[in-house]
């Protein structure tokens, strides 16, 4: 039963959040076939993975040194940071190298980032509630775990990771070679380094203070991520209004079509007026393509013709846009 609750209590926050960060991203939603492999990846892969690491890394420190404090310290300020963020940045890297014509933007970056740490932090904190919560002070421990880590820290791992996503955006939309190699490893080092700063209070100053001042670190940098989440937004819907003027122009689409193309609100009360239909259907999928062509355009500008965006690309999302022109609704 402890662990069928931990289960619950760990998942369904985490799916929540997950919808949260999957919704954020107003204008070109992601594929959620790969959305819920990076979920599995980080649940399944990365958090077992880590447990492993972390525990060989933890058993190899204690033979050396028989001190339990000292393990402590290094398992969670060293192993922990450099195995658990490399390999949640795995994750996106192969969505990168794989899916490079889903992989855009800044937003989808955070997006692929952040959703695959919410499924390793739902694994971790099962893992927690059972191990230090359930088993250290019965349910009382459990309801505590609980609170600690999936309310008041129910953000952290995704804003850690959101720095690797980032990395890897910047790289993505960029010519230059040094930043292309760069970005990502400085993505990286950020994601180590928050989480190694999170995990070295909690461990070193482990009172009320101590928790104090590492949910007020851990707040500001999703505060710091959701920032950019909005910089994010705005910045595509600004080089969306761009690029879309000229189809608007050769008749691809209508004016009061570009006119909620460019609005994240007016698309998504666009959809729903064909709620339950294959309008709604039609609709979605019209505006989502009118941002993927806005996004590939702008691609090409910045870093021209690649293996995730050309112009053949482009002629088949007008192609598809125009065939759906008509039945999508304003």
């Amino acid at each position: 039963m402890p662990l069928l609750v931990s289960i619950l209590l760990a998942f369904i926050p985490a799916s929540i959040y997950s919808w949260i960060t999957y919704w954020m991203d107003r204008y070109e939603q992601e594929p959620l076939h790969i959305v819920g492999g990076v979920f599995i990846w980080g649940a399944v892969v990365a958090a077992l993975g880590a447990y492993i690491l972390n525990t060989i890394f933890g058993i190899a420190i204690y033979s050396f040194t028989s001190d339990p404090v000292l393990t402590d310290i290094a398992t969670g300020s060293v192993s922990a940071p450099l195995v658990e963020e490399s390999l949640k940045g795995f994750a996106v890297l192969i969505v990168f190298w794989l899916f490079r014509k889903e992989f855009d933007t800044v937003m989808d970056g955070i997006v692929y980032a952040a959703i695959t740490a919410l499924g390793f932090a739902a694994t971790e904190n099962v893992l927690y509630m059972m191990q230090f919560g359930f088993a250290e002070d019965g349910w009382t421990g459990l309801w505590g775990i609980f609170f600690l880590r999936v309310v008041l820290g129910a953000w952290n791992h995704a804003s850690y990771t959101a720095f690797t996503g980032i990395g890897l955006a910047v790289a993505r939309n960029n010519r230059n070679g040094l930043v292309k190699f760069f970005a990502p490893l400085a993505g990286l080092t950020l994601a180590i380094f928050t989480h190694f700063l999170h995990n070295t209070i909690g461990v070193v100053a482990g009172d009320v203070g101590g928790l104090v001042l590492m949910l007020l670190v851990d707040w500001l940098g999703w505060l710091f991520i959701f920032a950019i989440m909005l910089w994010a937004i705005r910045r595509e819907r600004i080089f969306i209004q761009f690029h879309l003027k000229p189809e608007v122009e050769s008749g691809l689409i209508s004016p009061a079509q570009y006119n909620v193309a460019i609005s994240a609100f007016k698309r998504g009360l666009a959809a729903l007026g064909g709620l339950g239909s294959s309008q709604y259907r039609t609709t979605r999928k019209f505006y989502q393509l009118t941002a993927e062509l806005a996004y590939k355009k702008q691609q090409i500008a910045r870093v021209g013709v690649n293996s995730g965006n050309s112009m053949e690309m482009i002629d088949q999302l007008r192609t598809e846009i125009g065939r759906l022109a008509p039945h999508a609704s304003v």
